[in-house]
């Protein structure tokens, strides 16, 4: 009878407790706002220290994986709730001399009665709980983040720390090496083991494979590293795996087994008569402990794998604005040019998560840093997608993705429209253009026809430089070079 009346008496309390905090009011907008942002500062600190250091451990990268992805989560909803709540019509800051808003015009101008303000709110409350609960759970990994060798020995800038390493794939990076460095049970039987990884054109699989294969670890364990194209398996003569290689790597010293890994890029669909027959050549000819890795976009590749295969996708929306907003603020705090933020915020959504765009975009608002430039940045994306959409009833990134010409625009002369007619990518020490995008779109550069422009140099191995084919074609219309006459005087690079 005792434990009964107990039981009901607990019941009875928690009922209780969960009324009276139903009907509690929800926590003031300020008060999220500032708890968010220091639990967001606690998880940076465990994130940048963990970049730092090359682990292993499966479960811990896991357990970043998590945290970071709800990281980006809560800045972009904290960035959110600070910037675009902001009237378009907001009277634009100077740069020089910087008037923050008080928190109190942040909830004036953030009308939570709305359904959109509501539901940022819960959404901030919930990415707080969640963060808390995972910071918690990852009290011991903290612990061990001191035991793992650190990568970086000099202190960096997230932002070049950002520029200078792969974003967003160090638990990818980790399964390719573990999967290098490990054989499973029985796998000698089998024949090579082979590790897909699929994804989408210029979602970085060539960079996560080389960025590994650089790995001291990795480069000592194989004898020789060689990559292959689609091409160079569909010759009829080939006789032994390492026709057609083009050799990428030496270090016979170092392995007296001879392992060698093997890396097949393919670019369109594959011949699975193709395949079996690089695959039998390479049985045949390389030694026991050689290992294959196979990248292409098709999904039909997976079932080559001998492990489960790697699937590469985009940025998330919170992790490339997180990405953007690091790269065009470099050093600067977003929260001493609000104004500039919710410029910046409108422009990450504009670009789709074009990977690209976005070092071309922010390397241009950086070196540009006032409220002018990114408004006329921001105002140029618009009517890009605008003019786009109109006349092929999609985004321009589509097209670009898929080869196709897009028109673009420049911010200089609206006269004259740019159009991506082609876009390529070289290797290091291929010769690239010396002119560059961000000079031809956000710059007053006169080209007349077509050309060729660098986009992006890669900072990272394998080293790409993507160049874009461009042309710049006259408008005709009277209105546009009314327009341009206004706007001629002003200097833009």
């Amino acid at each position: 009878m005792e434990i009964f009346l107990s039981a009901v008496l607990g019941e009875l309390t928690t009922r209780s407790i969960n009324f009276f905090i139903s009907k509690c009011p929800q926590p003031p907008a300020l008060d999220v706002e500032d708890r968010l942002q220091r639990v967001l500062l606690r998880a940076q600190v465990i994130i940048e220290e963990a970049m730092a250091r090359q682990i292993t451990n499966q479960a811990m990268l896991q357990q970043l994986d998590m945290l970071r992805d709800t990281m980006y989560r809560g800045c972009y909803l904290l960035d959110t709730f600070r910037f675009q709540s902001r009237k378009e019509d907001a009277k634009d800051q100077t740069v020089r001399h910087p008037s923050l808003l008080s928190k109190v015009n942040y909830v004036k101008d953030f009308c939570f009665p709305s359904g959109e303000g509501t539901q940022i709110l819960e959404e901030m409350l919930d990415v707080l709980d969640s963060l808390r609960s995972i910071i918690l759970d990852a009290n011991e990994m903290v612990m061990f983040l001191t035991s793992y060798t650190r990568m970086y020995r000099e202190p960096y800038s997230m932002h070049l720390l950002l520029e200078n390493c792969m974003f967003g794939r160090q638990m990818e990076a980790q399964h390719v090496t573990n999967f290098l460095l490990h054989t499973r049970p029985g796998a000698a039987d089998e024949g090579l083991e082979v590790l897909p990884i699929v994804g989408p054109v210029r979602v970085g699989k060539s960079t996560l494979v080389v960025h590994v294969c650089n790995d001291r670890r990795v480069h000592d364990y194989f004898s020789e590293i060689v990559f292959l194209s689609d091409h160079d398996f569909r010759d009829e003569k080939l006789t032994t795996f390492r026709e057609g290689c083009v050799m990428k790597c030496q270090n016979c010293d170092s392995n007296k087994d001879g392992r060698v890994l093997a890396v097949v890029e393919l670019a369109g669909d594959f011949s699975e008569g193709d395949w079996k027959r690089l695959y039998s050549a390479s049985k045949r000819y390389l030694p026991s402990g050689s290992k294959i890795i196979i990248t292409s976009r098709s999904d039909n590749i997976k079932k080559l794998g001998t492990t489960r295969a790697i699937t590469l996708k985009f940025l998330s929306r919170e992790e490339y604005w997180y990405y953007i907003k690091t790269l065009a603020f470099g050093s600067v705090d977003p929260k001493t040019y609000p104004r500039l933020a919710h410029l910046a915020m409108d422009i990450a959504r504009a670009m789709k998560r074009s990977f690209i765009g976005a070092n071309i975009t922010a390397c241009a608002l950086r070196e540009n840093f006032n409220t002018r430039f990114w408004s006329k940045v921001q105002a140029l994306f618009r009517g890009i997608i605008q003019k786009n959409v109109s006349r092929f009833g999609e985004h321009p990134y589509n097209r670009l993705v898929q080869n196709r010409p897009a028109p673009l625009g420049r911010m200089a002369t609206p006269s004259e429209d740019l159009v991506i007619c082609t876009q390529y990518q070289c290797s290091s020490q291929e010769e690239v253009p010396k002119i560059k995008m961000q000079d031809v779109m956000y710059g007053s550069v006169k080209y007349r026809g077509k050309f060729d422009a660098l986009g992006w140099k890669s900072p990272i191995p394998p080293y790409y430089s993507y160049v874009f084919t461009c042309e710049i074609q006259e408008l005709k219309s009277t209105g546009a070079k009314r327009k341009r006459s206004t706007i001629d005087g002003v200097t833009y690079c």
